[in-house]
C-alpha cells in the first residue's frame, strides 16, 4: 500500500481532465456562452445574438434584409461555432471536440489548433451556403461548433493511425520516440483504420441528410457543413507540417 502521509513519496495523481489548455479554455468558452446568454437574455436578445453572430447564408442574397447587411458575414463564418441550439446540442459538440482537438492540439500546439478549428468552421459554414443553393429551402441560420470539430476529426485522421516514428540516441542507441507520421492523402485511405473511419463517418452524415427521403423526417443538422469542415481538417496538416518544417 502506499504511504500517502510521507511527504518523500512523490504525489502521482493523475488530473481527472488530462487536455490541452486550449481545448479547456475552448469548451469552457462554449458553455459559458451558453449558460450566460440563457441567463441574461429574453427571446428578443437571443435572437439578436443569433442575427450578429450565427452564420446565416441568406446575406450573400438579401443582405438588405439583414441588420448590418453582408457585414457580419466577416466574423459569422468563425463566431457561429460558439452558439448552439440547447444543451444536447453543446455536449455533443464539446466532448467530441474534447476527443479528437486533443491530439491535435498535442501535436500542433495551440495556434494550430485554433487554424484547423476555425477554417473548418469557415468551411462548413461556405459549403452550407453552397448545398442551400441546391436545397429546397433556400434558408438556414448555422450555429455550433460542428464544422470546427469536424475539421479536428478530419485532421487527427491524419496520423492517429499511422505508427509511431523512432530515432536512435548516438551515444545509447536507445529509441527515442519522435511521434507518428503524418500520412499522405493516399496514405490514410490505404490505411484500413482510417479508411473505415471515414467511411463510416460519411456514411453516417449522409444519412442525415437523406433522412427526409427515407425516414420522412427533417431533422435540422447541418450535415453539408460537418463534410465541408472535415475535408478542410483532412488538407489542412499539409500546409501545417511545410510550415513547422520551415519554422
Amino acid at each position: 500500500m502506499a504511504d500517502t502521509d510521507n511527504p518523500s513519496v512523490p504525489d502521482r495523481r493523475e488530473p481527472i481532465f488530462n487536455v490541452p489548455g486550449v481545448i479547456a479554455v475552448l469548451v469552457g468558452l462554449m458553455w459559458a456562452i451558453h449558460i450566460a446568454s440563457g441567463l441574461v437574455l429574453d427571446a428578443y436578445g437571443m435572437g439578436n445574438l443569433r442575427i450578429w453572430f450565427a452564420f446565416i447564408p441568406d446575406r450573400f442574397t438579401a443582405a438588405a434584409q439583414w441588420p448590418g447587411g453582408w457585414l457580419p458575414l466577416v466574423w459569422t463564418g468563425f463566431t457561429h461555432a460558439f452558439l448552439h441550439v440547447d444543451y444536447m446540442h453543446l455536449a455533443v459538440n464539446t466532448a467530441w471536440l474534447a476527443i479528437f482537438g486533443t491530439p491535435v492540439a498535442r501535436r500542433y500546439g495551440t495556434s494550430g489548433l485554433l487554424i484547423i478549428f476555425l477554417l473548418g468552421a469557415l468551411a462548413g459554414a461556405l459549403v452550407q451556403t453552397v448545398a442551400l443553393l441546391f436545397s429546397i429551402s433556400q434558408f438556414a441560420i448555422l450555429l455550433g461548433a460542428s464544422g470546427g470539430v469536424s475539421a479536428l476529426t478530419g485532421a487527427a485522421m491524419r496520423f492517429i493511425f499511422e505508427p509511431v516514428i523512432f530515432r536512435r540516441d548516438p551515444e545509447t542507441g536507445q529509441a527515442i520516440p519522435l511521434g507518428r507520421k503524418t500520412a499522405s492523402l493516399a496514405g490514410v485511405f490505404r490505411n484500413p483504420r482510417s479508411r473505415a473511419f471515414i467511411v463510416i463517418w460519411f456514411v453516417l452524415n449522409l444519412m442525415i441528410g437523406f433522412a427526409p427521403l427515407i425516414l420522412g423526417a427533417n431533422i435540422a443538422i447541418a450535415w453539408e457543413a460537418h463534410i465541408g469542415g472535415f475535408l478542410a481538417g483532412l488538407l489542412l496538416p499539409s500546409a501545417l507540417d511545410r510550415f513547422s518544417r520551415r519554422g
